[in-house]
């Protein structure tokens, strides 16, 4: 196969499309997947050398890839305009329902990986901060969750009252927070701290505990449990 060629002169087993019917979809790399998407390239490109270097930009990562907004991907490569970028940022948004979808099963929860598994696909490639909740019975089994903040964890975005009620209507025993860091840089802040202690002792006072408070920074993360601050 000579990758400058159109596709449709490559052989029939090497095109990204009917690869796809013959081996299954498991057998393209990100990038013919990318190609199947977009459907064309360029005069001077194929799709899959396209989306080449659409991934490339991307240090390979699909995750920093759905961090691209629409704008961004159609004024940043040559041969994607609006309608490309709106369905390339569809088609990984579908891909994160999916795996939010995989995560959404009653969860019980015994170490902070557990407690990553169940944010990761919430948080992963936003590039804005999230705050997150998760509620657990007495046998630690996750009996709820949902979305708090968005857009920064400062005093002033967060209102106790709103994460002490939700608790209280989920008949709470236990609590769990999680927000991310769309800087890759996994240490707290002064706010995480503070955030985490008023939680703590707001929840001790219902007769709440804090399990644990979860930074997520692409794919490390920080533990409060872990690290011995509950």
């Amino acid at each position: 196969m000579n990758p400058h060629l159109p596709i449709k002169e490559w052989a029939t087993e090497d095109r990204p499309r009917e690869k796809m019917i013959i081996k299954g979809a498991s057998a393209l790399s990100d990038a013919e997947l990318l190609a199947i998407i977009i459907g064309t390239g360029t005069r001077e490109e194929t799709a899959v050398q396209l989306s080449q270097r659409i991934l490339h930009a991307a240090g390979n990562n699909l995750n920093e890839l759905g961090k691209r907004s629409v704008g961004e991907l159609a004024s940043s490569f040559k041969g994607i305009g609006e309608a490309k970028a709106i369905t390339i940022a569809a088609a990984l948004e579908l891909g994160r329902r999916r795996a939010v979808c995989a995560s959404s099963r009653k969860t019980a929860i015994s170490t902070s990986r557990d407690v990553h598994s169940l944010f990761f696909h919430h948080l992963c490639d936003l590039p804005h901060e999230e705050l997150w909740l998760a509620f657990t019975n007495s046998a630690s089994v996750v009996v709820g969750k949902t979305q708090i903040s968005r857009g920064g964890l400062a005093e002033t975005s967060v209102d106790l009252r709103l994460i002490l009620q939700a608790a209280l209507h989920a008949l709470a025993s236990g609590i769990i927070m999680c927000h991310n860091h769309p800087s890759g840089k996994k240490t707290p802040s002064v706010h995480d701290d503070r955030l985490t202690m008023r939680v703590k002792e707001a929840a001790e006072l219902i007769n709440m505990k804090l399990i644990d408070h979860l930074i997520i920074a692409d794919n490390s993360y920080y533990s409060y449990a872990d690290a011995g601050r509950l």
